[in-house]
């Protein structure tokens, strides 16, 4: 919903002064002035009501059950959301700027600064949510595979994960191999910078996601130029070799949706600087390959504390992220990779902070050292 600007006030034209009052005259009462009439004959009457205000927050009808703004955006999934104001988060799904944010029920609301048509402003909104999948449904199943999962769920709840563009998502995600959470924020709002500019909000700039054709336009070297180190050639590479696919590189990755999860891995892989961990992530949010799971240091912990626990202390080999992989699934089922994200999240110095200290008797260990340095969650630097 746009920003509306109060109509200006029209200027009544003030009437000729009255001649002087004779004392007699001054005695007698005035009639009522008269309403004025207008001064151009097709222009309609001076009206006293005020226009009717449109709401500029507008329900999403999303518990802080089926979704918690702060368990959901600022952990990893996406780096193009900024937060714009208390338990507020904005960001553009294609044309459309919007923000959401928590009412002091919990519920959530959203706000649309700026979009081409405010239904399917909504529309992209619900899809990129993946408000079809029950959050709560899915947590009761897990909560009964899982003891503490099911206290986790007690204190994280709205953990939701994202259905992104693939395209967006895996740009994001090739800026993340190696690095940290603040420069992979630089390179995506450079990359960001490169499409249509749809407004400010917070002192923040938000834009349109470039497309592949815009992207294809940028140098190797400008990236360089701009930060990105190595990353910039698996940038570029990539951009060519989507753009040399028959139906278009967007089609394509759109494509891997129908695909079983071992076949679009593969297909990923088969790009620039994409390793097994990376396509996992660009699987599971934004593929529908709800059981993709990323396994980085931080999995790794958590799969030989409750899972695998015969494996603490083993080198983290691809053949290990496999059965790491096949575990978690075996435990949690088709959606095994929303189970690894909530247990991602409460892994995080800045959840841990929030949860009873009975949940951390287990003496941390120290992390294990990684063949395959193509991480999409980098360790040690959520805050």
């Amino acid at each position: 919903m746009h920003s509306l600007k109060p109509p200006l006030a029209m200027k009544r034209p003030r009437p000729p002064s009255p001649p002087p009052l004779s004392p007699a005259s001054t005695k007698q009462t005035s009639p009522p002035p008269r309403p004025l009439k207008s001064l151009h004959p097709n222009t309609p009457p001076i009206s006293s009501k005020k226009p009717k205000s449109h709401p500029k927050w507008v329900p999403l009808n999303l518990s802080q059950t089926e979704l918690s703004l702060p368990l959901t955006f600022p952990t990893g999934q996406t780096f193009r959301w900024k937060q714009t104001g208390p338990l507020q988060y904005t960001g553009t799904i294609g044309p459309h700027l919007l923000s959401l944010k928590h009412l002091q029920n919990g519920d959530v609301s959203y706000f649309i600064h700026f979009t081409p048509s405010e239904s399917a402003a909504k529309l992209a909104l619900l899809d990129f949510l993946n408000v079809s999948i029950s959050l709560a449904k899915l947590w009761e199943v897990f909560s009964e595979n899982d003891s503490r999962f099911a206290e986790l769920a007690k204190y994280l709840k709205g953990a939701r994960v994202l259905r992104q563009d693939p395209v967006e998502c895996l740009v994001q995600f090739l800026c993340s191999s190696n690095n940290n959470i603040g420069r992979i924020t630089k390179m995506v709002d450079f990359i960001s910078s490169l499409g249509t500019h749809l407004g400010s909000v917070g002192g923040f700039d938000f834009h349109e996601f470039p497309s592949l054709e815009r992207l294809s336009a940028v140098s190797e070297e400008e990236l360089r130029q701009a930060g990105f180190g190595y990353r910039a050639k698996y940038i570029t590479g990539t951009v060519d070799v989507l753009q040399s696919k028959t139906d278009g590189g967007a089609q394509w990755l759109l494509s891997l949706r129908k695909l079983d999860l071992q076949e679009a891995i593969d297909a990923l892989c088969s790009l620039p600087g994409v390793g097994p961990k990376v396509a996992a992530c660009i699987a599971l949010f934004s593929l529908d390959q709800h059981h993709a799971i990323p396994v980085d240091t931080h999995v790794w912990q958590i799969a030989t504390k409750y899972l695998l626990p015969e494996l603490a202390g083993a080198r983290l080999t691809p053949k290990l992220c496999s059965r790491v992989a096949e575990a978690f699934v075996s435990k949690y089922g088709e959606y095994a990779g929303w189970a690894q994200t909530l247990l991602f999240i409460a892994d995080l110095p800045s959840q841990k902070a929030l949860l009873p200290s009975h949940f951390w008797d287990i003496k941390e260990k120290k992390s294990a050292k990684i063949e395959d340095s193509n991480s999409c969650n980098i360790d040690g630097n959520y805050s």
